[in-house]
């Protein structure tokens, strides 16, 4: 997720002012799913398929005021054998690497994408196990390079069993894209969860590891954006309880009227702000999700909205 993000902006879809303590609509269409970089021109952001591409972009200078780049497909192909002719990508993150290089993962799949974004033919797979994995997001921490994700065990669901969601911590190389020994699992669903925990995103704030997660179901109001901490990348993790998370439900304001369905959360790589996704209508899935954005204070192992 480097400086070297090469991409052009077309046509716009705004959103300026914030109330103390709400969130904000930054792009009001349907840009489901978002991680956040920040480059020396400012933030982009990135999102599972819609609006006609693969992989949605939008960019702010500011982190107030987005653009989505209509007609940008950070995944326009023409592709490896191994994926799809009109591939369908959700929850993608974006890695900074050195030398100006981004790693574009989504599902299990880490895709080497040079400064040009021209498709890489190299192709590396996240260890998974039954359910598969999917929700991928790059944390750097000191100079060593991870990887988040959800082993998809609720896709599983369908034999009668409430299946495990663990999240994993993958270790990676110094080119931030191959894996560096075995993955741990760093968290995992319980009953006040619903049937799974999903869409992680780690951060390192003055040496407490905050990772945000998302519980219950994305087509309904249940879902929402929780976190745990721990005192070591590895864990153990703790999660999180009332009065101080979860940090994001529906019914919570923003500046458009009340959210519903918060989830899919992203950090900036300093803690200080994050992006995720809500209904656009507020209610349900008919008009897709948009993304929202909001400044928060990580302190004391607890985060609230600023």
């Amino acid at each position: 997720m480097g400086s070297g993000v090469l991409l052009s902006v077309a046509s716009a879809l705004l959103y300026t002012g914030l109330a103390a303590a709400d969130a904000v609509r930054a792009i009001d269409s349907d840009f489901a799913d978002p991680c956040l970089i920040q480059t020396s021109d400012g933030y982009y952001a990135f999102a599972t398929s819609g609006n006609n591409v693969n992989v949605q972009v939008a960019s702010s200078s500011d982190f107030s005021s987005w653009d989505l780049m209509s007609g940008t497909d950070a995944l326009p192909g023409p592709f490896p054998s191994w994926v799809a002719s009109s591939p369908s990508v959700w929850a993608p993150d974006v890695i900074q690497r050195p030398g100006y290089e981004q790693a574009l993962c989504w599902g299990r799949n880490v895709l080497e994408r040079h400064r040009s974004l021209h498709p890489s033919r190299q192709r590396h797979r996240l260890p998974s196990r039954s359910g598969g994995a999917i929700d991928p997001d790059g944390f750097k921490d000191g100079d060593t390079f991870y990887v988040v994700y959800k082993i998809d065990g609720n896709s599983l669901d369908g034999d009668g069993t409430t299946h495990a969601t663990p999240i994993m911590l993958q270790a990676l190389n110094s080119d931030a894209v191959t894996p560096n020994g075995d993955p741990t699992q760093i968290l995992d669903r319980d009953d006040a969860d619903g049937p799974l925990i999903e869409a992680p995103s780690l951060v390192n704030v003055d040496g407490t590891y905050y990772l945000s997660f998302s519980s219950n179901i994305y087509s309904t109001l249940k879902y929402d954006v929780s976190y745990a901490t721990a005192s070591a990348v590895g864990g153990p993790y703790t999660k999180v309880q009332a009065p101080d998370a979860p940090l994001l439900v529906s019914g919570d304001p923003s500046n458009v009227g009340d959210l519903g369905g918060p989830g899919g959360a992203d950090f900036s790589t300093d803690g200080s702000k994050i992006v995720f996704h809500a209904f656009e209508n507020g209610q349900n899935l008919d008009n897709g999700r948009a993304m929202y954005t909001a400044s928060i204070s990580a302190s004391g192992g607890v985060i609230s909205i600023q």
